[in-house]
């Protein structure tokens, strides 16, 4: 399993402080380099009391002289102030720590050039999309002519075509008298964000799986909202461990992100009643839903419950986000809420993404590419958790979806496999990016959807050697 950072005495104990002798850079830099780069990951955060530094020479088994001048280089940049009597703190994190710009939009799916592979979670396998019916299916939606006004809630054709596909797909009817609306949107954080600015409102606290998404982190914090973490573990959001308070709860319970569990019979049944007792609004995050292995796809909880429950589903996992359309579900009172937002701010999704969607639905191409998606990232799947038992190394993560997760010792183990995979040109994805809080998981995230299946074969023999080699408590480089 992931395994959670063990407490430390010291913040510094945390950040991967590697410093190395056989190059040529001295010493000092490397460690103020370290030290810099673990506040912009949000290791090290402001207010942090730092070690001294004959404690940290001493734990880092280099000469005081190599602390404090990395220490000076440090003050002078103001990242770090002495205060007199009490130590050294760190004042503000550089640009790219959780909550600033850098670490959110470019993101780690991003990352790299020509030739990299990109082993991350979030990115579909467009490789698969039969470019025939695309291609006809962007004909068509041409053909139709250019809309005279707007339609705040989606086309209709469009809102047909995700009612049958949550039919088809996820099991659920809609349209009944006690389930709610479904309206387009222009992606999961697209609707949240709507969410936020009309059935929450600026201030509202909000609860979110930790590790959790932190695109939907972000996108609360910048609505004005008060985010608070929510544990997860194997199976899901810990409903018991969910702070009282709160006006919304966020969770992925058909698959949790990024652990990958998914949420037992026993947990849906006691958040739905939590949410009921405490007037709580559950926002349903169903990015992938529709891609399991093992058995059919779960319910949905919007059908559960949909008085307290607001569904959100996405075609950027299961075709691509070139056509930048989602779904919202939700009860009506909601739902009429955001539509007033939208016809008050003029905002929505753009229809030409929900015209391509309906003309490649509309022939059973999309449901034919869903069968094609479920049976290559099975065996993908498969290929992954085989290659990486050979090695031994641990895999966990339900049968769904296309990532899984290769449990690390420690948070300096997980940045030791994430700079190698950088030399080696495989993109990596670790925990630590998916807490908004202090790190609690450690582990690789491991995407096998966006690569061809020979670069995924050869990535896998690296990837799968260094994690065994942390796993045991090696810490040499590794070629």
């Amino acid at each position: 399993m992931p395994h959670p950072v063990p407490a430390a005495s010291s913040p510094l104990l945390e950040p991967a402080v590697e410093l190395r002798r056989d190059v040529a850079r001295p010493l000092a830099v490397q460690l103020a380099d370290a030290l810099r780069r673990a506040a912009a990951l949000g290791q090290l955060r402001g207010g942090d009391r730092l070690p001294s530094t004959r404690a940290l020479a001493r734990h880092l088994g280099v000469s005081r002289t190599v602390t404090a001048a990395a220490y000076e280089q440090l003050h002078a940049e103001g990242w770090i102030v002495g205060r007199h009597g009490s130590g050294t703190y760190v004042t503000t994190a550089p640009p790219g720590a959780p909550g600033t710009p850098a670490e959110f939009a470019a993101g780690v799916a991003d990352r790299g050039g020509a030739g990299t592979v990109r082993l991350v979670p979030g990115i579909p396998w467009t490789g698969g999309i039969d470019r025939a019916a695309w291609r006809r299916a962007w004909r068509a939606a041409a053909d139709r002519e250019p809309d005279e006004t707007r339609r705040v809630a989606g086309a209709d054709q469009y809102r047909d075509a995700v009612v049958e596909h949550l039919l088809r797909h996820r099991g659920m009817t809609t349209g009944g008298p006690h389930l709610g609306t479904v309206i387009a949107t222009g992606g999961t954080t697209a609707a949240l964000a709507e969410l936020a600015a009309t059935a929450l409102g600026r201030g509202a606290t909000v609860a979110v799986e930790e590790p959790g998404y932190q695109r939907a982190v972000q996108t609360l914090l910048a609505a004005g909202a008060h985010v608070v973490p929510a544990p997860v573990d194997h199976g899901g959001i810990v409903v018991e461990a969910i702070p009282r308070g709160v006006r919304a709860v966020y969770c992925s319970p058909a698959h949790q992100y990024p652990i990958g569990g998914r949420l037992p019979a026993e947990r849906r049944v006691a958040l739905v009643e939590r949410a009921r007792a405490e007037d709580w609004l559950i926002v349903e995050d169903d990015y992938d839903g529709e891609l399991r292995y093992d058995v059919a796809p779960l319910p949905v909880l919007a059908a559960m419950a949909p008085d307290v429950v607001v569904h959100l589903g996405t075609t950027s996992k299961i075709l691509t986000p070139t056509l930048g359309v989602g779904w919202m579900l939700g009860p009506d009172r909601l739902v009429a809420g955001v539509l007033e937002h939208r016809e008050r701010t003029s905002t929505g999704p753009a229809p030409a993404g929900q015209r391509v969607l309906v003309e490649y639905a509309r022939n059973g191409d999309l449901g034919r590419h869903l069968r094609r998606l479920r049976r290559e990232l099975s065996q993908r799947r498969a290929l992954v958790v085989a290659r990486l038992a050979e090695a031994g190394v641990e895999v966990s993560g339900d049968e769904a979806g296309a990532h899984v997760v290769l449990p690390l010792p420690s948070a300096a183990a997980e940045q030791r496999v994430v700079e190698r995979g950088n030399e080696h040109g495989i993109v990596l994805d670790g925990l630590r990016r998916h807490h908004h809080g202090p790190q609690r998981w450690t582990g690789i995230a491991l995407g096998y959807a966006s690569c061809s299946r020979a670069d995924l074969e050869r990535s896998l023999e690296l990837v799968a050697r260094w994690c065994g080699e942390e796993a045991a408590g090696g810490s040499h480089a590794c070629g």
